[in-house]
């Protein structure tokens, strides 16, 4: 029954209505960035007022886990306390792994792995390679871009990642960052120390760095086996994708909401956070084939086994814990006139060593009412200091200037220059401005980067969709400044300044520009853009 309803076609499209329920296996706490208690039996926490007993109940481990400095404001500081069977420091020696194309974590002039670049790109889905049906999500995972450096807890990287294999006793754990993780195809069962996570597209979840997780694809197949938790094991023929945005040294935040007052934007009590659950292993040690856990630390990943899950924590209290969000629950804005900028539709930020200044926004733009009026609706052309990161999770895009689809990314260098085409910009002029309810069935985001992106070398010429820029698209573009001279003279002359000098008239026979691109001419009458 709960796969059913996942897959429904009558029922709530994923990722853009109320998730049902049902469709739940999970029961969260909510509030973000709350001080959490959690226990899966009553009485695992200590009760006397202590973090540490000298012995615990149930004869489980106290273990700690920072995930800021020791010396830490209070507001800034965020830990967790887990009382476990076995400490997470029972295993075997690391060992270097192995993976196809590398993931980087170092985004300096001095690595050759990766390169800025002022051209824009945009990329097509990825998917798992055909004939290839064991690939998990860390092996899936491939990296696009970025901005510093992990070692120097400042940047941050861009990912997407394609799978078809759940993590069959295996875990992850990303000692570089937080993991934001934005499904486009495919519901993830997300398991991590502090409790499970079900995650499907139009949800989005947060792994904080240091904690791990495993990650299953849940499948419309009823006739799978069930896992561990009660969900249907994958189908063969199924696969998920998505993107992952990944920050170095910080923490994921809420932006502040000012003049906004008490409401708006991403509220805080939407914002889900799992309850402490744990495997059931009835022997000390499992008789079935050990976990294998893979270490990501600077890009480079190592792994470990041990005989015992690691998913063992009973109870747990603290900040430091992952969290998940319905994005559909997002209060947008609306201005009378002009635009608002991208980020005044900011879900969560990170932000950056330097005060008042994020490091990347993350913002969405899904369905909303548009009523702005003398005022140019689709994006306008623009430089800016941020590079724009644009990706779509369900539905077509609306603008004139890429062929981006559902699954793929766009990428604008910072400083950059970009808008859409001439005929989109033409024919917003001369629109009929109604109010118009926008981005049905659409929901894209924008990871807004505070910095130049470099760009890794599977993004520029191992991606298997690699979508050229239309070498023509501004050919085109025409200057109506001198279709004015007139009343631009009159103007002049009423103010006292003499009058322009006219233009030699162009002689026959000379191309102006090139014929119109037939692909912007077909600019719908309500076209709102929403990414720029």
């Amino acid at each position: 029954m709960l796969v059913k309803e996942l897959y429904e076609d009558d029922g709530p499209r994923t990722g853009l209505g109320e998730p049902e329920p049902e469709a739940d296996p999970y029961k969260y706490q909510t509030g973000f960035g709350n001080h959490h208690v959690t226990e899966a039996i009553p009485g695992a926490l200590p009760r006397n007022g202590t973090n540490l007993p000298q012995k615990s109940r149930y004869g489980l481990y106290a273990e700690h886990l920072n995930g800021t400095s020791f010396i830490s404001s209070r507001e800034s500081a965020s830990n967790v306390w887990m009382y476990r069977q076995r400490p997470a420091a029972a295993h075997s020696p690391l060992k270097q792994a192995e993976r196809p194309f590398p993931i980087e974590a170092c985004f300096l002039a001095t690595n050759p792995n990766v390169a800025f670049t002022p051209l824009a790109h945009t990329w097509g889905p990825i998917t798992v390679p055909e004939g290839k049906k064991n690939i998990t999500f860390v092996q899936g995972l491939n990296t696009v871009g970025g901005h510093g450096d992990a070692t120097l807890k400042e940047g941050l990287a861009v990912h997407q990642y394609a799978f078809n294999a759940d993590m069959h006793r295996e875990a992850f754990v990303d000692n570089d960052g937080d993991l934001l993780l934005v499904p486009q195809c495919g519901p993830l069962d997300i398991k991590t120390e502090l409790g499970n996570l079900c995650v499907k597209p139009g949800v989005v979840a947060v792994i904080p760095a240091g904690i791990r997780f495993s990650v299953s694809i849940i499948a419309p197949d009823v006739t799978g086996l069930d896992n561990s938790n009660g969900l249907k094991e994958l189908d063969l023929n199924r696969q998920a994708t998505g993107y992952a945005l990944e920050i170095f040294g910080s923490h994921y935040e809420l932006p502040d909401l000012g003049v906004l007052g008490a409401n708006g934007l991403a509220h805080v009590r939407d914002f889900e956070y799992p309850v402490a659950a744990f495997d059931v292993e009835a022997a000390n040690i499992s008789p079935l084939a050990p976990w294998e856990i893979t270490v990501k630390l600077s890009g480079r990943l190592f792994s470990y086994s041990q005989p015992h899950t690691p998913f063992d924590v009973v109870a747990w209290h603290g900040k430091y814990a992952p969290f998940r969000y319905e994005l559909s629950r997002f209060s947008h804005l609306t201005a009378n006139t002009d635009q608002l900028d991208p980020t005044a539709f900011c879900v969560l930020r990170a932000p950056s060593k330097w005060p008042g200044v994020s490091l990347v926004d993350f913002c969405i733009f899904g369905e909303k009412w548009v009523v702005a009026q003398d005022t140019l609706r689709i994006p306008y052309y623009h430089r800016t200091m941020a590079t724009e990161i644009c990706g779509i999770i369900e539905g077509e895009y609306p603008g004139s200037v890429r062929p981006l689809e559902a699954g793929g990314l766009s990428f604008e260098q910072s400083y950059m220059p970009h808008g859409e085409t001439y005929e989109a910009h033409m024919h917003a002029t001369e629109a009929t401005q109604a109010p118009v309810k926008v981005s049905h069935d659409y929901l894209a985001f924008m990871f807004h980067i505070s910095s130049h992106v470099a760009l890794t070398q599977w993004a520029t010429g191992k991606h298997p969709d690699i979508r050229p820029e239309c070498l023509k698209l501004w050919d085109n573009l025409q200057s109506h400044f001198f279709d004015h001279i007139d009343e631009i003279d009159s103007q002049l002359l009423r103010a006292g300044m003499p009058a322009l000098e006219h233009p030699q008239p162009i002689p026959d026979g000379v191309l102006l520009s090139s014929p119109s691109i037939e692909k912007a001419s077909s600019t719908p009458d309500n076209m709102i853009v929403d990414l720029v």
